[in-house]
């Protein structure tokens, strides 16, 4: 299964839509917050699932804070990352998925594309599509066989 993971796209929509069509063949789209209109234009214009889940720029929102869905007996948990405190440091994070006991999370916030492991637990940060960032950043996970495959891509011009 093949999944565009995008974060903090901040009202970026031509961004959004051209890493679509650059990332081509997808089966499902998540976007973990500060972008609710963003995932709901996907909704719109894609085929596939679109999963979406608030963060702390996404006022009023509908949108679960997190959620956990598993893919190819691969367990995900789905967050913004900010009501972890990601900018300060990964503990709580951790924490939180070790009591979920899934195998990755999926986060935002920090606006820094990462991929990395610790104790067994995968963080897979998509970085941001805002404007201002000097980098623009989407992950591409690839979930097979109980593997996971995630590579940092930067954005369409």
């Amino acid at each position: 299964m093949r999944i565009l993971l995008i974060s903090d796209t901040h009202g970026n929509q031509t961004a959004v839509l051209k890493t679509v069509e650059a990332a081509s063949r997808i089966d499902a789209i998540i976007h973990l917050g500060d972008g609710e209109a963003e995932g709901s234009l996907l909704s719109a214009v894609v085929t596939c699932p679109v999963l979406q889940v608030a963060g702390n720029c996404d006022a009023g929102s509908k949108a679960p804070r997190e959620m956990i869905g598993e893919w190819e007996n691969i367990r995900l948990l789905l967050c913004h990352g900010d009501q972890y405190g990601v900018k300060a440091g990964f503990s709580r994070l951790i924490e939180r998925g070790q009591e979920t006991g899934v195998d990755a999370i999926l986060y935002g916030h920090t606006h820094l594309a990462r991929i990395e492991q610790h104790d067994g637990l995968w963080l897979i940060n998509p970085g941001t599509m805002n404007q201002q960032a000097p980098f623009r950043s989407y992950i591409l996970l690839e979930l097979s066989g109980n593997a996971i495959q995630a590579t940092i891509y930067p954005c369409p011009e």
